[in-house]
């Protein structure tokens, strides 16, 4: 090549399909090197591969639970990445999630909860009146709503309280319904939030009641289990839509895990129906279950991100399933390597989108570091 000969420049289409198959985190950069590569990494995250919403697994020793450890897995480039970011929750509280979007903090003097997918921005709130140990707690617009869970000594077990982030004050709502008295805590009851409505689901009987965040009041009850097989469910939101995760067969024998929609509207002198999406390859199931073949639904975790629902054996949590919702219908199953598990240790999960914008703010303001696993 003469001397005098320059390197053609790479750009346009080329360029963009090249940035498609770079991890979002080391796109950073890309962001500043010229105006036209500014240009082409958005019209490949737009056109080419867009973001897709990350699963962010915190991991917590029960010793020291002000220290933890953050790890995300991004489908898009189906990597693993582990977050270095200073403390933010400011608290030695055990972490805790809705396994959605919100990741929280409680103790008798505070209150801490973040929606960043990140876990970087908290709010911090005084308590609620009512003490709690374990808690159903979902986010509706401006609002938290933490219900059920009180301790023994409270003369309301089933007690719901509002927290509203714009006037930073509590208010009291109508009780949980009453037949669901002795399963008020989080372990035996699965939450998802639908536009202004927080589905409360029995795991068990698939028994759920919504929680109306206008009128502060409580629907139902209504049958979300799919089918007469199914002895254990847990509900989320894909997409804003309310799915319901089935386990087909019995505790001691596991036949089979499904997805449904559920269909019309939930309310009074409403149609409802739940329209099935898709079951796990039978493979993933038996993974599922472990070596000893038992006890998947005392520690089956579902997390609803996006378009996407992450299940992991919590007894055995070194690989997890993942369910891709396509956009034309039908969906995708894999297996996924926790690169997150740490031996001993709580695991939370939560998720969302994350940009390269936000990733960028990140570095910049919050002093945080990304590195792929």
């Amino acid at each position: 090549m003469a001397t005098n000969e320059r390197e053609a420049p790479i750009h346009g289409d080329i360029l963009e399909a090249i940035l498609s198959h770079v991890p979002l985190i080391h796109l950073v950069p890309a962001r500043h090197v010229s105006k036209s590569w500014k240009r082409a990494l958005s019209s490949s995250l737009r056109h080419v591969s867009p973001v897709k919403p990350w699963l962010t697994v915190h991991t917590q020793s029960p010793r020291a639970p002000h220290v933890t450890t953050s790890h995300a897995y991004d489908p898009r480039s189906r990597s693993w990445i582990q977050i270095h970011a200073p403390p933010s929750s400011q608290s030695s509280s055990p972490l805790r999630s809705s396994h959605s979007t919100l990741i929280y903090t409680l103790s008798p003097t505070g209150f801490s909860f973040s929606l960043d997918p990140l876990g970087l921005e908290w709010h911090h709130a005084p308590p609620p009146r009512v003490w709690r140990v374990d808690p159903v707690v979902a986010c509706v617009g401006g609002c938290i709503i933490v219900a059920g869970g009180a301790c023994d000594f409270e003369d309301d077990p089933l007690a719901v309280e509002m927290y509203d982030a714009g006037s930073r004050t509590w208010s009291r709502c109508e009780s949980m319904p009453e037949i669901l008295k002795g399963s008020t805590a989080s372990t035996w009851l699965s939450v998802a939030v639908a536009g202004d409505r927080v589905h409360v689901t029995e795991k068990n009987s698939g028994v759920t009641y919504s929680f109306d965040s206008e009128t502060k009041s409580w629907l139902g009850p209504y049958e979300l289990r799919p089918e007469e097989g199914v002895f254990y469910c847990v509900t989320g939101t894909v997409r804003g839509r309310l799915v319901v995760a089935g386990m087909v067969g019995e505790a001691e024998n596991v036949k089979g895990v499904k997805l449904w929609e559920v269909k019309g509207e939930l309310g009074i002198g409403s149609k409802y129906w739940c329209e099935e999406l898709g079951a796990m390859p039978k493979a993933m199931v038996a993974k599922m279950k472990g070596d000893d073949g038992c006890g998947v639904m005392a520690s089956i975790s579902v997390t609803t991100v996006g378009d996407y629902v992450y299940l992991v054996n919590l007894w055995e949590p070194e690989e997890m399933v993942v369910c891709e919702f396509a956009d034309r219908g039908g969906c995708a199953w894999r297996s996924v390597r926790n690169e997150a598990v740490a031996r001993m240790e709580r695991m939370v999960f939560c998720g969302g989108y994350v940009g390269v914008e936000d990733l960028e703010c990140a570095v910049a303001q919050k002093n945080c570091k990304f590195a792929l696993q």
